[in-house]
């Protein structure tokens, strides 16, 4: 299987529309994820009862196929980059959801006494105490659940988007490998370079995590 450099060569500012356009995409899936998944993974803390039916419906969604959740999806948002990034939320939600939840399981019980004794409120104590000493367990939800949406804009290309998945149904259609290859290693290098990123924000956000111990 050899690679046409000069198809390459002529299609590079296609390469670059489509690499954004895929990025912009599975991130935007991401941060809505997020911003659901948050909330619920509070709520899911704080009450027990709750945790068990939040955390089994985001499992229950996982179990759909994608390209299903698209075409349910197509009939309410059509074939648009909403149709697209709602899908993708879905499959984030379980991984994010459940990375919250066991981040903020993690903060020990006497760091949030101590907080509350010190009058303390709770809100503030879960924005300064919990979500802070949950980050890296979160951060690690984050990391799969962004590489995850990468590795899925390409299956949005059966309604029309996929960002670099379209180069897969291009080459196949023409029995021409290049856009093939080019459409993974682009994909690979965008799922990389964003862990590479999340990896650096969260370095910068956990300073006590790099702080050297002092030998006894």
């Amino acid at each position: 299987m050899t690679i046409d450099w000069s198809w390459i060569g002529d299609h590079t500012d296609e390469l670059t529309t489509l690499s954004v356009s895929h990025l912009e995409a599975a991130l935007s899936a991401v941060a809505l994820g997020l911003l659901i998944s948050l909330p619920l993974a509070v709520l899911a803390h704080r009450v027990r009862p709750l945790r068990g039916l939040l955390l089994g419906i985001s499992n229950v969604l996982f179990t759909i196929p994608s390209i299903a959740i698209f075409v349910l999806l197509l009939p309410i948002s059509g074939l648009t980059r909403t149709t697209t990034v709602i899908g993708l939320t879905v499959y984030s939600l379980v991984v994010l959801l459940r990375n919250t939840v066991e981040g903020l399981d993690s903060v020990p019980a006497r760091t949030k006494e101590a907080a509350k004794a010190m009058g303390t409120r709770p809100l503030r104590t879960l924005l300064t105490v919990e979500f802070p000493l949950a980050l890296p367990v979160i951060m690690a939800g984050v990391r799969i659940a962004t590489v995850m949406s990468i590795s899925l804009v390409s299956v949005a290309t059966y309604i029309g988007d996929g960002g670099l998945g379209q180069l897969f149904t291009d080459g196949f259609q023409r029995d021409f490998p290049t856009p093939v290859i080019v459409g993974v290693v682009l994909t690979i290098l965008l799922a990389v370079a964003a862990d590479a990123l999340l990896v650096a924000v969260q370095y910068v956000l956990t300073p006590w995590k790099r702080q050297p111990r002092r030998r006894a």
